[in-house]
């Protein structure tokens, strides 16, 4: 009987679980058995690895986060981590691994594959920057997230006529800032990719008031140049010359917190069923994710090293609507 192991890795995500179970599931409905490992890489490498069961996977479809958990594990960045990690599985006489994570978490199950443990990898990550997947596990539940975040900050922004800068999640990659900030109806919106100077975003403030608007709202991403504090800190020192001052609002760890929604419980469904059909038919390493609607396999050799391009065009559309 085959055996399989699913964990998960890096940040978490919405759909995370539901992920998981479907490994389980659909890993069981072929006849093998699967077994989970707890706290990511880290468990692998110290064996914290125990069996899952139909059962065990029961009611998590809806809860956030993982049910395996996720730690850092600097062990694992080395050769011999990561033999270690082997041995754990080949000793229990696992033979495939499904890896639920994001760009690092890949990259860790490019290393394992390379060095001859069949490894199938599932696109989870909230900032939607993995190649080999138009979107990604915990993405639109995260775009919701903050999105009603924006809605309510607009209410009491409008009612003191005020500018406020939000914080969204994205370390290198500004898709949450620039997908929110356009359903939000930002007046600016500042991302990694362009690099925008605080006087910019005052005219895109100034120009606000100046059409009529009782508030201004700028969508920011954490990893930009001049992220939302130290955009804060710039209109602090200039308050007097600029005529205005900001209120700050950082969403930071509550976009990968919550249920997930629908979208990320079916997308996440797919995408774990898709891995444990990829192992069948013995396609080991490539990352599952899903293309123009479908579920495909890319290498994990065209995934690792790479970030998916922002698609730039919606910035200038974003600009045309600041009307």
């Amino acid at each position: 009987m085959k055996r399989i192991a699913v964990l998960t890795s890096g940040g978490d995500a919405p759909g995370m679980n539901a992920a998981i179970r479907a490994v389980v599931r659909t890993g069981i409905y072929k006849g093998w058995e699967v077994y989970g490992v707890q706290h990511g890489y880290q468990g692998l490498i110290s064996g914290d690895i125990r069996p899952l069961g139909n059962r065990d996977v029961g009611g998590i479809i809806q809860q956030g986060g993982t049910i395996l958990g996720s730690a850092r594990c600097p062990d694992f960045e080395t050769l011999e981590g990561r033999q270690k990690a082997i041995d754990q599985l080949k000793q229990r006489g696992i033979s495939a691994l499904v890896v639920i994570g994001g760009n690092g978490s890949q990259t860790g199950a490019y290393e394992l594959n390379r060095m001859g443990f069949p490894v199938v990898g599932v696109a989870s990550t909230i900032d939607n920057d993995l190649f080999g997947s138009d979107i990604t596990i915990g993405v639109d539940t995260a775009l919701n997230i903050a999105l009603e975040a924006i809605d309510r900050l607009k209410v009491t922004a409008s009612s003191h006529h005020r500018a406020f800068l939000v914080e969204v999640m994205g370390r290198k990659c500004g898709y949450l800032a620039l997908m929110s900030g356009i359903a939000g109806g930002a007046e600016a919106i500042v991302i990694p990719e362009i690099e925008i100077h605080p006087e910019d975003i005052a005219s895109e403030i100034r120009r606000a008031y100046e059409r009529g608007k009782a508030h201004a709202l700028i969508v920011v991403a954490e990893g930009a140049k001049y992220n939302a504090q130290a955009l804060a800190d710039y209109f602090k020192q200039h308050q007097e010359r600029l005529g205005f001052d900001v209120r700050t609002t950082t969403l930071g760890h509550v976009q990968r917190g919550g249920a997930p929604g629908a979208y990320d419980r079916i997308l996440a469904t797919r995408l774990g069923a898709g891995a444990t059909d990829a192992i069948a038919r013995e396609e080991t390493g490539v990352l599952v994710g899903m293309i123009r609607g479908q579920i495909t396999t890319t290498p994990y050799s065209d995934v690792v090293g790479q970030q998916k391009p922002l698609d730039l065009s919606l910035l200038d559309l974003s600009k045309s609507l600041e009307q």
